[in-house]
């Protein structure tokens, strides 16, 4: 019986032991085949899991996997930082003794697997730094056993599920940097164990409990910045007295700072910034002394900074700004000496800085710019471990100290923008790590050597790491030295813009090999663009605007492929356009307007199909525009204005959908206004003012919903002008001196007709247009053969003009004496505006009520009949915004001939300078003698045959109701033939203006008009006449300008432009002073000594743009 017991026990005892081998086999062979699919799911690069994972040994054996001593079951599957990629396959949710599950940092992609919900086991879960997509599974709310779930730094999305709040065994909750939205589950800050809650970097909205310090007193770490929370930071947050790190930064949070943040006494990290909290900094922040990082930038935070920050000394990083704060920096920070980052820019901080925070010596950076900071810069110890100084912004003055220059570990100096002074510091050479050296906009010099070079360029050969040199906008003078090929070869932004220099840009700049900003503009530089900046293969920007640069532009800039802005406008660049510029296809920005550029626009040029900009205004290019230009489909600003641009404007220009600004203005473009500009969507401003177009403004253009200028004044345009859309805003400036245009009487024109009306005239146009010129030709011809032979009688037998007066202005439309006498009352005393050189000058009002001014000419003057003809064939020809329109004549006895002129409401320019009633500012003088210049310089360059006034004064200058001057009295102008450049003549201009060579043997050019013009200059500005009694024997008024230059213009200038009180009397000053010296260039005694219109023209411009820039500067 015994046995039977034994033997029944013996047997029950195998079959469990069978069962449990069986199952724990069957177990075992689950996990490998989990492992094995896990392997199969996943790319290996360097093939670690390829070789190792493999059933020739155990899987417990296998890298990053862990077994159980007792069940050899997988408890840990670590797998960090190993590159691997893939998906997670649900298979993985099988190992169920799994306690540890990391792999973090590898490129894992796809939505996480809810089967991992199964491991109940599991108390880590780190699959941050990967790419997982999709939600965050809610079965993860069942790993009960968990304490760190981590999951950042993936690309995870939608709410965090509810059911995480299950997790009570929690500690880590890692969420940070996905995708995530929507409110916080408040179940979350009921978890007590949790020690570090960290959500920064999603989309989380919703308020903070205020009662979450209750349920959380373990807290250690609460990171929550860079979301979307709302609400205040809870008044009771010091009962998180265990908390180490608060981050709360660039969310929506309001309110202040709570006071009681100051029991946080274990504190180390506190972000509050970029939220809308207001008010003072706390005193009480002065009581957490274990913070090392305080982030309190881009708030509403006023008042001072509490001097109680001093008491922090273990803070290692500040940020305090951009805020509100004022007041000066406090001394106390300075005992904080572990402080190695002091960041309080863009605020209202004055006084000096304190030189304690300079000197400390742990500090590496410094950053208190766009402040109202003074004083002067304090010595910094040699042993300062200081890297980057930013400054800038300030009031700061004096010389830059010499002691900067030992301080060995500077990289970044940033001192721009302040009032510094002095030279700049030879010895900054000794900062070998130096990276960038920004001084612009002081007032600092540089010592030079005997032949005006900079001897500072000489110290920085030591500068092997310096990527940044500007010195731009800062009183250097002197020359580009040579040695500018001393610089490092790491050098990538040099620029040296408005410093005065002088002389020519050497060729040595072509050493600059890793170049890739050049800029020099807005100096003084003289001779040609040299050849070797061609060889800087690396440039993207090359400015070299505002300077006198000569010659053409070398074929060699097209060897800056990479080249993305070439500025070269306002020089003296001649020649025609090298046509390998459209070789650049990297080229974004073009400016070369003011130059002297000409010939026609390469056809290569409308290749840059990627160009956003092109401005070649004020040239003298020619031909005209293709279709290709069409191609320019990104196009955004075309400027071609003040050219001789001729023929159709294209119709593919309406292809450049994106562009924003279309200045053609001042060409000799004719037909029609394209309709296809209306396609041009993004068309903010549309100028082709002055130029020959003809037909109607299309109606289709008031689809132009962002257009806001709009100018085609001074063309030959007709019909009714559009109304809708934008054209509702637009005045009668953008539809002045027009051939038959109509409208709102709001725009100053004629209303348009009925329709029937229109109808019947458009049928006569027809009829006018093509049977009129048959029958004219007709009557010309049976003219020509009965009054030829007649005319040519009477010229050789009397000095009656009857049949002469009439024909060479028989195309006009005449008016008759008793017309002319009735609008002036008879020519009434009353009405008379002035005396000109040939005659009188009235105020009339014709029929139609237009305001005119009527010049009667005195026939009993020798020259007066001559200069009648003349001024008719002159003027008929030649329409210009600055020059006096004649609107008809009359000649209707032998006895009486006038002109009929545009009335000038303001007068002349002889009567704002002299009558005590009237005044002119500087800038609106500058603006009337541009005027001028413009005018004088369409006389001498628009045409093939120059045209020159002769009697160019105050007079002859006439003002309108906008006070744009225009240029009137063509009574003693000649004709030149074609090839000639001076003629002579017996007729005398104006005493004082006329130049050396006229008034002495009647011997005229365009030279004489440039003469008068600087006399007139000098005029505008001394607010003094040329015969004024002071201006007797050796003292003309040139000598006088002269010698007052030498001693201060102060003296020349006129005493209501310069008061020394005036704020920008300075600037004032340097402008007159420019001006003087561009009018004596212009008035020199001999004609080849004297520029041309185009220059002066191009200067005064210059002198405009640099006292407007100072101006806003100051």
């Amino acid at each position: 019986m015994s046995n039977f017991h034994f033997l029944s026990s013996a047997l029950m005892f195998f079959h469990c032991f069978m069962v449990t081998y069986a199952v724990t086999t069957r177990n075992l062979t689950t996990d490998q085949s989990v492992l094995l699919e896990f392997k199969h799911q996943i790319n290996d690069p360097y093939g670690i899991l390829i070789d190792n994972w493999t059933t020739s040994h155990s899987f417990c054996n296998w890298i990053g996997v862990t077994c159980g001593a007792r069940h050899n079951r997988i408890v840990a599957l670590n797998l960090p930082n190993m590159n691997l990629t893939g998906t997670i396959p649900p298979e993985l949710g099988n190992l169920s003794f799994l306690a540890s599950l990391n792999l973090s940092g590898n490129g894992f992609h796809g939505d996480l697997p809810g089967e991992l919900g199964h491991l109940s086991r599991l108390k880590l879960v780190d699959l941050s730094f990967n790419f997982f997509t999709g939600k965050i599974p809610s079965s993860f709310g069942r790993l009960n056993q968990v304490s760190d779930l981590v999951l950042s730094n993936n690309n995870l999305t939608g709410a965090i599920p509810h059911e995480i709040s299950n997790l009570l065994n929690m500690r880590t909750l890692d969420l940070a940097s996905n995708k995530l939205y929507g409110p916080i589950p408040s179940s979350i800050y009921n978890i007590s164990s949790l020690r570090k809650i960290s959500l920064s970097l999603n989309s989380l909205s919703g308020k903070i409990p205020d009662d979450m310090c209750h349920h959380l007193p373990n807290l250690e770490a609460l990171y929550l910045g860079t979301n979307e929370l709302s609400g205040q930071i809870p008044a009771t947050i010091d009962e998180c007295r265990n908390l180490q790190g608060l981050l709360l930064d660039y969310n929506q949070l309001s309110g202040s700072i709570p006071r009681r943040i100051g029991n946080l006494t274990a504190l180390t990290e506190l972000y509050l910034g970029g939220n809308n909290l207001e008010g003072e900094i706390p005193w009480e922040i002065g009581n957490l002394l274990n913070l090392e990082i305080f982030f309190a930038v881009d708030m509403r935070l006023t008042g001072l900074i509490p001097t109680s920050i001093g008491n922090l000394t273990k803070l290692r990083e500040i940020y305090l700004g951009p805020n509100f704060l004022e007041g000066e920096i406090p001394w106390e920070i300075g005992n904080i000496h572990s402080l190695e980052i002091f960041s309080a820019p863009n605020m209202s901080l004055n006084g000096e800085i304190p030189h304690s925070i300079l000197n400390g010596s742990s500090l590496k950076a410094i950053y208190v710019m766009l402040n109202h900071l003074s004083g002067k810069l304090p010595d910094i110890r040699s042993d300062s471990n200081l890297e980057e100084l930013h400054l800038w912004g300030n009031n700061l003055s004096g010389n830059i100290p010499e002691s900067i220059s030992n301080v060995s570990k500077l990289r970044n100096i940033a001192l721009m923008a302040n009032s510094f002074s002095g030279h700049i510091p030879n010895s900054l050479g000794n900062l070998k790590f130096l990276e960038e050296l920004r001084l612009w906009k002081n007032n600092l010099t540089i010592e030079t050597n005997s032949n005006g070079e900079w001897s500072f360029f000489a110290s920085l050969l030591n500068c092997k790491y310096l990527k940044v040199l500007d010195l731009s906008v800062n009183p250097l003078k002197g020359v580009l030295p040579t040695s500018i090929s001393n610089l490092s070869q790491t050098l990538q932004f040099f620029a040296c813009g408005d410093c005065r220099i002088e002389g020519t840009i050497p060729m040595e700049i072509g050493s600059l090999n890793n170049a890739i900003i050049l800029e020099l503009t807005n100096n003084e530089l003289i001779g040609s663009i040299p050849t070797t900046i061609g060889g800087l293969t690396n440039l993207q920007y090359l400015g070299l605007s505002g300077n006198k640069l000569q010659g053409s532009i070398p074929h060699d800039l097209c060897g800056l492929k990479g080249l993305y802005e070439l500025s070269l406008d306002d020089n003296e660049l001649d020649g025609p356009l090298p046509p390998c510029l459209g070789e650049l296809t990297s080229m974004r920005k073009l400016h070369l307007s003011f130059n002297k550029l000409h010939s026609s626009i390469p056809f290569s040029l409308w290749s840059l199909k990627d160009i956003l900009k092109v401005d070649l205004s004020s040239n003298y290019f020619n031909g005209s525009l293709p279709l290709e230009i069409g191609k320019l489909s990104v196009l955004q600003h075309l400027d071609l204005s003040m050219n001789s641009l001729s023929n159709d404007i294209p119709s593919t220009i309406g292809n450049l959908r994106d562009l924003q600004v279309l200045a053609l203005s001042s060409n000799r473009f004719h037909g029609l206004i394209p309709t296809s500009i209306s396609d041009l969507v993004s068309l903010e401003s549309l100028d082709l003012s002055e130029n020959n177009l003809s037909g109607v403004i299309p109606k289709s253009l008031e689809g132009l919903r962002h257009l806001k200028k709009f100018n085609v004044s001074l063309n030959r345009l007709e019909g009714e002008i559009p109304s809708g859309g934008p054209f509702a805003n637009f005045t009668s400036q953008s539809f002045m001196k027009n051939y038959a245009l109509c409208g709102s009487p709001r725009l100053q024109v004629s209303p348009c007709k009925s329709n029937s009306h229109r109808n019947s005239k458009k049928t006569l146009l027809h009829v006018l247009r093509y049977v009129l010129p048959i029958v004219a030709s007709i009557i010309i011809v049976i003219t020509l053969i009965f009054v030829c032979t007649p005319f040519k009688k009477k010229r050789k037998s009397t000095n009656s003009t009857t049949i002469e007066d009439s024909f060479p202005l028989k195309e006009w439309k005449r008016i008759s004496y008793d017309q002319l006498s009735k609008a002036t009352d008879g020519f009434s005393g009353g009405n008379m505006l002035g005396s000109g050189s040939f005659g009188t000058v009235y105020k009339g009002i014709l029929f139609d009520e237009t305001e005119v001014a009527i010049k009667v000419f005195n026939l009993q003057l020798e020259g007066a009949f001559r200069s009648f003809d003349v001024e008719c064939e002159v003027m008929s020809k030649i329409i210009h915004r600055n020059l006096v329109k004649v609107i008809t004549c009359c000649s209707s006895t032998t006895d009486f001939k006038a002109l009929v002129l545009e009335l000038m409401p303001n007068g002349s320019l002889d009567k704002w300078l002299y009558s005590n009633n009237h005044f002119l500012d500087i800038l609106q003088r500058i603006n009337i003698m541009i005027d001028v210049a413009s005018a004088l310089e369409y006389l001498h360059s628009g045409y093939s045959t120059p045209l020159i006034h002769c009697d160019l004064k105050p007079s002859n200058v006439l003002l309108d109701k906008d006070m744009i001057a225009h240029v009137g009295d063509f009574g003693i102008a000649k004709l030149l033939g074609e090839g000639d450049s001076m003629k002579q003549t017996m007729t005398l201009a104006t005493i004082g203006y006329m130049a050396p060579e006229y008034g002495s043997a009647g011997i005229i050019s365009v030279k004489s008009d440039v003469y008068s013009y600087g006399i007139l200059l000098m005029e505008t500005f001394t607010r003094k006449k040329p015969t004024d009694e002071i201006f007797a024997g050796e003292m003309s008024m040139k000598h006088w300008v002269k010698t007052s230059l030498g001693n201060g213009i102060i003296g020349a200038g006129d005493s209501g432009l310069l008061e020394e009180d005036d704020k920008y009397f300075v600037v004032k000053a340097n402008c007159i002073s420019s001006i003087m010296k561009l009018a004596l260039d212009c008035s020199a005694e001999l004609p080849e000594d004297r520029t041309d219109m185009n220059n002066v023209l191009s200067i005064l411009k210059n002198i405009k743009r640099k006292f407007i820039n100072d101006i806003e500067d100051d």
